[in-house]
């Protein structure tokens, strides 16, 4: 959705991104908070590298999920400061931007780093 003067601006990451990112993510949550329904065996030499990582570094692990979570609404965040440098007005495209930015990381802030708003003005 956008319109000419691009206030309105924003593009949807696509559907790889999505399901790769959430599969990970929710399978690293699974992994540090639950890892007893995790069913390590079946997976093969990834589960017994991750069965490793929860029987002797679970406490990294959890830094690590909470230190991905902090980067996650920092590049959220970030999101918002570049739609007000692009001239991302629009209180629905911001939510939605900062909402994405926040599920999916940097393939939805790529996006909004690529865009360009001088694009879209003709001459």
């Amino acid at each position: 959705m956008a319109t000419s003067d691009g206030s309105n601006y924003f593009k949807r990451t696509s559907l790889f991104w999505i399901v790769s990112v959430t599969v990970a993510v929710g399978y690293f949550s699974f992994t540090v908070f639950a890892p007893e329904k995790v069913p390590f065996d079946q997976l093969g030499p990834f589960g017994s590298f991750c069965r490793y990582l929860v029987d002797n570094h679970g406490d990294l692990m959890y830094k690590g999920w909470w230190a991905a979570f902090a980067i996650h609404v920092a590049e959220a965040v970030y999101a918002l400061k570049v739609c007000s440098a692009k001239g991302i007005s629009s209180p629905i495209a911001r939510f939605l931007w900062f909402f994405q930015t926040f599920l999916f990381g940097f393939a939805s802030l790529g996006l909004l780093l690529k865009y360009d708003p001088k694009r879209l003005k003709k001459p």
